[in-house]
């Protein structure tokens, strides 16, 4: 279909870029991928020309700071659902993690144990929840009506009282948008999570409640 403004046809285009996020046709989120892996294996490479050996603390500061914010910018427009782009992702860390002495030759899963971290996706679904919250408490200058559908008052539910109804999505790939793939989750999370009277607040409880869960945050 052509668009007009004015009598003047549009141009289409299979590839746009918005603050930084790369946004094809498809809507899959695979180039984004492959971008910010590139540039946080640029300063992966960076660190490991100048600092041949990194304890857990300077890890800490140099990755958090410096490396994987650029596998998290703008990630809830991008959070990857294929399973070859998780992995883009994800083998940056599982690389980063092994500039730290004394667990260089443990496995993966170990490494973040000792580091203290968990693995991207989990991060990526802790960040969709804590968004979630600031949406629909009003911390973001966003109608959260825009995004969601709060479950009606009419209809009794178990649970929370800000739990989300999931519409029918007849493309898959709108029910990996932000506002569809974070209400399973949501809608599971206990009300002392939900109800949290700050961010901080929520942080810290939905950490405390994934460490019930067997989950680390």
């Amino acid at each position: 279909m052509q668009y007009y403004m004015k009598e003047e046809g549009a141009i289409l285009t299979e590839e746009e870029r918005d603050l930084g996020v790369i946004i094809f046709s498809n809507l899959k989120p695979s180039a984004q991928c492959l971008k910010a892996a590139n540039k946080a294996m640029s300063v992966l490479g960076m660190v490991k020309r100048n600092f041949r050996r990194l304890d857990m603390d300077s890890f800490n500061v140099i990755y958090k700071g410096y490396i994987r914010p650029h596998l998290e910018f703008c990630i809830q427009a991008w959070s990857p659902f294929l399973a070859k782009d998780k992995l883009v992702l994800e083998n940056v860390q599982r690389r980063a993690t092994k500039l730290v002495c004394g667990v260089k030759n443990k496995s993966y899963k170990e490494r973040l144990r000792v580091l203290g971290l968990t693995t991207l996706e989990t991060r990526r679904l802790w960040g969709d929840l804590i968004e979630t919250y600031n949406i629909l408490h009003g911390k973001e200058d966003i109608d959260h009506r825009q995004l969601f559908e709060l479950v009606s008052n009419g209809h009794e539910v178990r649970g929370h009282d800000l739990k989300l109804y999931k519409q029918y999505n007849r493309l898959n790939t709108r029910k990996h948008f932000f506002s569809q793939r974070v209400i399973n989750a949501w809608n599971k999370l206990p009300s002392s999570v939900v109800d949290a009277a700050s961010v901080n607040s929520i942080k810290r409880n939905l950490d405390d409640f994934w460490k019930d869960m067997g989950i680390k945050s």
